[in-house]
């Protein structure tokens, strides 16, 4: 009979609690980051244009950094790895909050930052993939997306407290600390565990990067496992984004557009516990589509003008479903990568998720601005619907064994 892993099994795991702790508290420092910089970028220039560049600059760069430099992940050992990525992060904050510093260095240097995240990223994800498997994976980084989650919601609301209490700059110098607690934690508390099985490598950081990608896009079972992990979060971020103008066409309160933005990442949150915590694997995994019909079907809902209450009830069933099924995907990605390039391959993955999640609203919006709110959430439903149909049909979506692609394995002899 097939088991369950426990989260108390997964928690157990002393290297999975260090990586969990560090990177909830880098999560929460990063985002209150974000709040500052975009407030302080704000109070400078007095521009909503320069403060929602602030807002996002650190995103887009990653596409490029992912692609030139993500063999590095799979080059160093992890906890080196982890240690820099956390101070490169403290480093920045701390910059940001000197006095004077033009606007434009300021969103440089985030943006220059940002090109080496996915290989911290990476190098995180291959860890978390290495102290856990089989299910014990699975459930590792359905409790951290959770935490991730939450650490986003908290950075938020402390970042915009920090700000009011102490000013953007002294709320960056708390990021800034933040992070190093983070480091320390890592340097302290992680194993200082061997590299990849790898011989020195004869190509630079830059080929190699770009090399391990193209085969890795390349690959059939590869590439749409990477679909279905960055499609339908794209399509919901899409919808988040219009929720605004929605709640303003409907003449609702101005007070229940907060509520209404929460609905999403609340039902995320209840989903990834109950399809993580009671669901067994194999089941997870067959209900891929199901959870994808959940995450798109109701927002068709939308178009009939329903109440408030109803409107929070369809968003939070869609935001469950559209986040929950990707635990049914996790233990096939892992199978699909070969062990000397995972660390690139879960990096290329986070990249390429970020980097939809701000197409999604550009084309949602879009479609928003030249229909109506309501007819875009639906079709992005209807997306996220003919995502789960184009799975079911897709035999090598469904294969478990890892792909027989040509890359270059560089393993000692």
């Amino acid at each position: 009979m097939e088991r369950r892993t426990t989260y108390r099994e997964v928690f157990a795991v002393p290297a999975f609690r260090v990586l969990f702790a560090s990177r909830t508290l880098a999560v929460t420092a990063g985002t209150l980051r974000i709040v500052a910089l975009s407030l302080l970028v704000y109070a400078v220039t007095g521009s909503t244009l320069l403060s929602a560049v602030a807002f996002g600059v650190g995103f887009v760069p990653q596409l490029l950094g992912g692609v030139l430099l993500g063999s590095l992940a799979d080059r160093y050992r992890p906890r080196p790895l982890l240690v820099t990525g956390f101070l490169v992060e403290c480093g920045v904050a701390a910059v940001l909050a000197v006095p004077g510093l033009p606007v434009a260095s300021s969103l440089g240097i985030v943006a220059v930052a940002a090109l080496v995240t996915p290989v911290f990223n990476g190098a995180s994800s291959r860890l978390v993939a290495q102290v856990l498997t089989g299910d014990a994976y699975v459930l590792g980084r359905s409790v951290s997306s959770m935490a991730a989650a939450a650490a986003q919601v908290a950075g938020t609301a402390f970042g915009g407290v920090a700000v009011a209490a102490v000013g953007p700059r002294p709320a960056l110098l708390i990021g800034a600390g933040c992070q190093l607690v983070a480091a320390a934690t890592v340097r302290l508390g992680l194993p200082d565990l061997v590299a990849p099985a790898r011989s020195t490598p004869t190509t630079s950081v830059t080929r190699d990067s770009w090399t391990v990608t193209v085969a890795l896009l390349r690959d059939t079972a590869v590439r749409r496992l990477l679909l279905i992990q960055w499609l339908p979060p794209a399509f919901l971020t899409g919808v988040e984004a219009v929720v605004v103008p929605y709640a303003a066409g409907r003449a609702f309160p101005a007070g229940t557009v907060g509520g209404l933005l929460a609905c999403v990442p609340a039902g995320m949150l209840v989903a990834d516990l109950v399809v993580g915590r009671f669901l067994r694997p194999s089941t997870r995994e067959r209900l891929v589509p199901v959870l994808l019909v959940l995450g798109g079907l109701p927002l068709f809902g939308l178009l009939a003008d329903p109440s408030v209450r109803v409107v929070a009830l369809l968003l939070a069933v869609a935001g469950g479903g559209g986040s929950a099924y990707v635990l049914g995907v996790q233990r096939r990605f892992v199978d699909a990568l070969p062990e000397a390039h995972r660390g690139q391959g879960f990096g290329l993955a986070g990249m390429g998720l970020m980097t939809v999640q701000g197409l999604g609203p550009v084309a949602i919006g879009g479609l928003g601005q030249a229909t109506s709110p309501p007819v875009a959430m639906a079709a992005a439903g209807g997306l996220i619907v003919l995502t789960a149909i184009a799975w079911t049909v897709s035999r090598s979506g469904w294969s478990r064994s890892p792909s027989p692609y040509a890359l270059p394995d560089r393993r000692s002899a």
